[in-house]
């Protein structure tokens, strides 16, 4: 079945760093668009960024765009996602979800990352 696991949350200071990774597991993780979203607290999901199966197609929302970078390795069945320059607003649940036709089949549960002095 179907398994996307995130890690890499924490405590962060504005202007900070952190790396979330997801692991993927039980499809042909290098045949599909993979995303990023993410919802902060008491708001709806927020699209953060996606990528292209082979990883040479990227986009951002314009609220990470320059600050986050995504990226993944097919050989290890591992999505990405860098983010730099780090801001009280990017703390949200950031979910990786696996795309199926420009709609999203399968979410993991979720890496908590809190930015906060």
């Amino acid at each position: 079945q179907v398994q996307l696991v995130e890690s890499g949350g924490g405590l962060v200071q504005p202007g900070g760093s952190l790396r979330l990774s997801c692991a993927a597991s039980g499809f042909t993780f290098s045949s599909y668009w993979m995303y990023w979203v993410r919802q902060a607290p008491g708001k709806g999901l927020e699209w953060v960024s996606q990528i292209k199966p082979d990883g040479g197609n990227t986009n951002y929302a314009e609220s990470v765009k320059g600050r986050f970078t995504i990226s993944r390795d097919n050989a290890k069945n591992t999505l990405y996602l860098q983010m730099n320059s780090l801001k009280s607003e990017d703390t949200a649940v950031y979910y990786c979800a696996k795309d199926v036709n420009y709609a999203i089949d399968y979410w993991g549960k979720g890496t908590l990352v809190t930015v906060s002095s």
